[in-house]
């Protein structure tokens, strides 16, 4: 059977899953459940659905959602994948983090003294969260689809076509799309590339 894992982005559900199973005919869709306060939790809780649901699956595909392709990939290197599809992915979290801190006026050695600070905007940048993912470095040898959007104000088009560079990917551009894939143009657009990403 061909199973694809649904992993969701930041204030996301399991529950959106259930779009994509029309899309995917053919396809088991599960939607990942998981604690993703900590890049560790989050791994964690991907892993163990992949070894107790997925690993005996002949064919696992993994579809991913910004923060959750980043989730996804620090759980699954090494793993038995066929192909990840990633939309409007967070593929280095460090640089994610260091414009946050940037953009708050935030230093280095303010968060680690401080432990944690909360910007202005609400975001709680987090020194032990910062260490993990620099000790923590991803390996990912899974070809991929990245579906991209041309005013992504979070993963920068240098972040992306660097990623591209030293990957096995395939990358689409919707130029007028945004991080978040959600007026009917966008979703009918992410529709279409995961339905030829599938095919």
């Amino acid at each position: 059977m061909k199973v694809i894992l649904y992993v969701h982005g930041m204030g996301g559900s399991p529950s959106e899953s259930e779009h994509f199973r029309g899309i995917c005919p053919g396809f088991e869709v599960i939607g990942a459940e998981y604690d993703g306060s900590f890049p560790a939790k989050a791994r964690d809780d991907i892993r163990r659905i992949y070894e107790c649901k997925l690993a005996q699956q002949k064919q696992v595909y993994i579809l991913a959602n910004s923060i959750g392709a980043y989730f996804a990939m620090l759980a699954l290197q090494g793993c038995e994948v066929e192909k990840a599809m990633f939309i409007s992915p967070i593929l280095d979290m460090e640089r994610v983090i260091m414009d946050m801190m940037n953009r708050a006026g935030v230093s280095e050695d303010d968060l680690r003294v401080k432990g944690e600070i909360v910007t202005s905007s609400g975001n709680v940048l987090s020194w032990k969260y910062l260490r993990f993912v620099r000790e923590n470095p991803l390996t990912w040898n899974v070809p991929t689809e990245i579906l991209y959007a041309g005013n992504d104000a979070i993963t920068s088009r240098e972040t992306v076509n660097n990623f591209a560079s030293g990957h096995d990917v395939k990358l689409t551009v919707m130029d007028n799309g945004e991080h978040w894939f959600h007026t009917e143009e966008q979703i009918a657009f992410l529709d279409e590339w995961l339905r030829r990403a599938l095919a």
